[in-house]
């Protein structure tokens, strides 16, 4: 399953967020800050839930939950290579090596969470009242969206060529769909540009959270 459909109307106030990589408590606090309802509004997460920040656990448990969803990012990417290749090294490197710290039922918690990752669309696709928003790790490698149109699954995680080719006050767009949120490079700021977004604000780094509403 790499495209997943969400119909808008299905909740009342929809979210989107940037990489979390394990920075369970400052998003707890910005829902709580914008007074996000459990029961009737959805968050969405561009990916990177996990890896360098100190609760890639409590991330992983967001997966549990009915007001959320999420893509897959590089950092999911190479959790599961680790755990069906059992080749950890890029994952250790990478800032996974605190799957490698658990024991007990953590870890045995923590390696079913994991397992869930296979299950995480590449590419959501919201359906609002007044426009489509389309949302990707790293980018949508093509100049037009389509549903379901085949695209680089490898470059819609990894991807930064779009991104770094973005020179200051130039607007950019993909054609097929209102917006596009991405994640994966850590920015000072959100830079939009066009009907790209770019929502990963280096949390784990010292910086804040970004969180957007979209409905």
């Amino acid at each position: 399953m790499n495209y997943q459909y969400l119909n808008g109307e299905n909740w009342q106030n929809i979210w989107i967020v940037g990489d979390l990589h394990g920075c369970r408590s400052q998003l707890d606090a910005l829902l709580l800050e914008n007074a996000f309802d459990k029961q009737n509004d959805l968050l969405i997460s561009v990916g990177d839930l996990i890896d360098r920040g100190p609760d890639s656990v409590g991330c992983l448990q967001l997966l549990e939950e009915p007001w959320f969803r999420c893509v897959r990012g590089n950092h999911e990417e190479m959790a599961l290579q680790a755990l069906h290749r059992h080749d950890p090294l890029l994952w250790m490197m990478n800032g996974g090596d605190w799957f490698y710290k658990l024991n007990g039922a953590r870890l045995i918690a923590a390696r079913h969470a994991l397992r869930r990752l296979a299950g995480l669309p590449h590419i959501l696709h919201l359906q609002l009242a007044d426009r489509i928003v389309v949302v990707a790790h790293a980018d949508y490698p093509a100049e037009r969206y389509a549903w379901e149109q085949p695209v680089d699954w490898h470059q819609v995680v990894w991807n930064r060529d779009r991104i770094t080719r973005l020179q200051p006050g130039m607007a950019a767009n993909i054609v097929g769909a209102d917006d596009f949120y991405f994640g994966h490079t850590p920015l000072q700021q959100p830079l939009n540009t066009g009907n790209l977004h770019y929502i990963d604000t280096g949390a784990v780094f010292g910086n804040r959270l970004t969180l957007v509403q979209l409905q």
